[in-house]
């Protein structure tokens, strides 16, 4: 009987073992797939992490550690940066040229003359005769009053006048007549009487003809005229107002603008350099020139010649006024404007001369970047000297035809390489066979 029931044990045993393989198969083959899927993203991560870890490796070893060379050997770091790259910069040459010895200061634009146009006598004005900002010549009639009420004056002073001149004719006749009588008829204090009478009417008619003269001129003041030429500016009145004589606001105002005068200011120290050279060049019949800038000082606007110094110092600000005059045939000149102003002293010929923008300072004084034939550059102290404001004058340092960096120094040291780009280039320098390194002037430390 026990061995009935261990065959059915078998049996069943043998009928489940092929129902769990299927499951199993389908496992395996999942699994594999998941390993074929993820297995190429994997490596590719892994290639890009050593890939990144390079990179920065070879960074660290660029930013001032030891490289290492294909035999094994270290290298120091490289002069002048990290690479070997050239820095883009801009660069001119120094060159002989003539530099003007100026004074400057702060002026302003005063017109040659100024008057404001008033009318002498009261009365309606009749008609401006004068368009806003035209030029207008001496004795040009501006506007019209009403001359009715001063020409009725002057006919009655004209009257008066008319009868003094007839009672004086007719007392000069009888006086002719008593002296053409013999002394014994007419008494000789008639004859007196009768001269007297006569002076009279000559002081009367006298008196007439001042009144007239008065009373025309009246008239002439209702043409109001434009007492200088010049440029008139805005009408301050309209016709048919009724206008007082001496109103202070006037009818319009007047500006000489040709020629025209700068007025400007100074330093104490300055001043008997100034006199010295003015006397000096006045002697020889000459004048010191004047340039007027416009407000930034990059733009000349016109030349002149200097009249005069004011005859003292202004003590509250330590300066003194100075006055050209400019011709102002252009009209770049215009009453109240802002200027600079150069007075030329003299001129330093055969400077050598670089772009103020070349010139760089630091705690050793100014210097400059050199460029040499292998586009390297070397830094140089300089002495300056006077400036026109884009050109300085260099008096050692520099010699001309040196290349000057004049944009692009934030990056650049002692033997740093550079590109020239954008303006002169280290391969047009002048074939003299010297490196910047044995020219005059010691090199000066980075600043």
């Amino acid at each position: 009987m026990s061995g009935v029931p261990d065959q059915a044990v078998s049996r069943a045993s043998a009928a489940r073992v092929p129902r769990f393989r299927p499951a199993i198969l389908g496992v395996a083959i999942a699994g594999a797939g998941l390993v074929w899927w993820l297995g190429p993203g994997a490596v590719q991560r892994g290639a890009r992490e050593r890939a990144a870890a390079a990179v920065a490796s070879e960074a660290k070893d660029g930013a001032g550690s030891p490289a290492k060379t294909g035999a094994g050997r270290e290298e120091p770091p490289r002069r002048g940066g990290s690479s070997d790259r050239p820095v883009p910069v801009q660069a001119a040459r120094a060159r002989t040229s003539d530099v003007p010895l100026t004074q400057a200061g702060l002026g302003t634009v005063i017109p040659s003359q100024s008057v404001v146009v008033r009318s002498r006598v009261s009365g309606q004005l009749l008609r401006v005769l004068f368009k806003e900002g035209q030029q207008v010549r001496a004795g040009q009639v501006l506007a019209e009053i009403d001359p009715r009420p001063f020409r009725a004056q002057l006919e009655q002073v004209e009257g008066q006048l008319a009868r003094d001149r007839a009672l004086l004719k007719n007392a000069e006749l009888d006086l002719q007549r008593l002296r053409s009588v013999a002394s014994e008829v007419i008494a000789k204090q008639q004859i007196d009487a009768q001269e007297s009478l006569v002076h009279q009417y000559e002081g009367a008619v006298r008196s007439d003809q001042g009144l007239v003269d008065a009373a025309e001129l009246q008239v002439s003041f209702t043409r109001i005229t434009a007492p200088i030429a010049g440029r008139i500016g805005l009408r301050l009145v309209d016709g048919g107002n009724y206008i007082n004589a001496g109103d202070p606001a006037g009818i319009a105002i007047i500006t000489a603008v040709q020629p025209i005068c700068v007025t400007f200011s100074l330093p104490e120290d300055r001043v008997p350099g100034v006199l010295a050279r003015l006397s000096q060049l006045r002697r020889r019949g000459g004048a010191l020139s004047v340039e007027a800038w416009d407000r930034d000082g990059r733009r000349r606007l016109a030349t002149g010649t200097l009249l005069t110094l004011d005859n003292q110092i202004d003590p509250s600000t330590g300066t003194v006024k100075l006055k050209g005059q400019f011709a102002n045939d252009d009209g770049a000149l215009f009453p109240n404007q802002f200027v600079n102003a150069r007075l030329l002293l003299d001129v330093l010929r055969g400077a050598t001369t670089v772009p103020y923008t070349a010139i760089q300072h630091g705690n050793q004084g100014s210097f400059a970047y050199a460029v040499d034939a292998d586009n390297v550059v070397a830094v140089r102290q300089v002495a300056l000297g006077p400036s026109d404001g884009e050109n300085v004058a260099i008096e050692h340092g520099l010699a001309p035809g040196d290349l000057v960096v004049t944009n692009g120094v934030d990056k650049l040291r002692e033997g740093s390489r550079v590109q020239v780009v954008g303006g002169a280039s280290s391969s047009s320098s002048p074939p003299a066979g010297r490196r910047l390194a044995d020219r005059r002037g010691p090199a000066a430390p980075a600043p």
